[in-house]
């Protein structure tokens, strides 16, 4: 399993080339970035030069289309996703990933569908390019009734949908604040064969009860009240070996610098890969 950092929560981390510097400072290997403007901005050769000298690869990039609105706007956007995949895939990356909001403004069942039939395109679009597309549930309480109707939040619904997408390079993107917001145990995560997870987020949540967790109320990994320790080993035990990414979403950007938030970081990754029993 490998240690991964994206840039959410940690302050000022630079351009790509400082943040994957840090990254590799501070032992993590990989980082969720824009692998496409990595390869514009140094030239594929030269990108792909930048992350093996650092000892770093890309664990995930963003789906860049717009999936929810109307689908003017969805087929508007996929030149774009093939450029973004075959620039990723130069780069050797593997994952894409993007979340699920648990409530909409729309109809439940017209979006449900239209969701179906558009990332099932897009996961069509980046099999070409040998890239797994990642569907993230998004658990905190607060927005279930952001929106005027629920639709989907719980992993086992979002294994649904994926099964109905009927693709197989679709998957989860795991994310252990989702998870324990709903109320989910170890068991539910070791009972995942690895080929179900494409990518993992790790961040922790703060001592108040679940309901009022926040999404953008987030702690740095290993700094609040998840079981991150047995998540891990959950996650071991299913036998995944892609990238744990740490992603602390924040209402305020961090006072600390950047530098000083990925040594935070590193500490509380060295301590739970040790009690998990996680090599590296």
């Amino acid at each position: 399993m490998l240690r991964g950092l994206t840039r959410a929560g940690l302050g000022n981390v630079g351009n790509a080339e400082q943040f994957i510097a840090l990254a590799s400072k501070y032992g993590f290997q990989a980082v969720d970035i824009d692998a496409a403007g990595l390869a514009e901005s140094r030239g594929v050769d030269g990108a792909a030069e930048l992350l093996r000298s650092h000892g770093v690869v890309i664990g995930a990039i963003g789906l860049p289309v717009q999936w929810r609105t109307t689908d003017d706007e969805f087929r508007a956007g996929l030149p774009q996703l093939a450029k973004q995949a075959e620039l990723a895939q130069r780069l050797g990356c593997t994952a894409c990933t993007t979340y699920i909001l648990p409530s909409t403004d729309e109809p439940a069942a017209p979006f449900m569908a239209a969701a179906i039939r558009r990332l099932r395109l897009c996961a069509q679009l980046l099999g070409a390019y040998g890239i797994r597309l990642g569907l993230e549930f998004v658990g905190p309480h607060h927005l279930r009734t952001r929106w005027k109707n629920p639709f989907i939040w719980t992993m086992q619904d979002t294994l649904d949908m994926i099964d109905a997408i009927g693709e197989p390079n679709v998957g989860l993107l795991l994310d252990c604040y989702h998870w324990y917001t709903n109320g989910l145990g170890t068991e539910d995560v070791a009972r995942l064969r690895a080929e179900q997870i494409v990518h993992v987020h790790l961040n922790d949540a703060p001592a108040v009860p679940v309901e009022e967790a926040l999404d953008n109320g987030r702690l740095i990994t290993g700094e609040g009240v998840i079981d991150l320790v047995g998540f891990l080993k959950a996650l071991k035990q299913t036998g995944y070996s892609g990238a744990a990414s740490q992603e602390v979403l924040t209402q305020q950007p961090p006072q600390e610098p950047a530098e000083e938030l990925v040594r935070r970081t590193k500490t509380q990754y060295d301590r739970l890969f040790a009690a998990a029993g996680i090599d590296g």
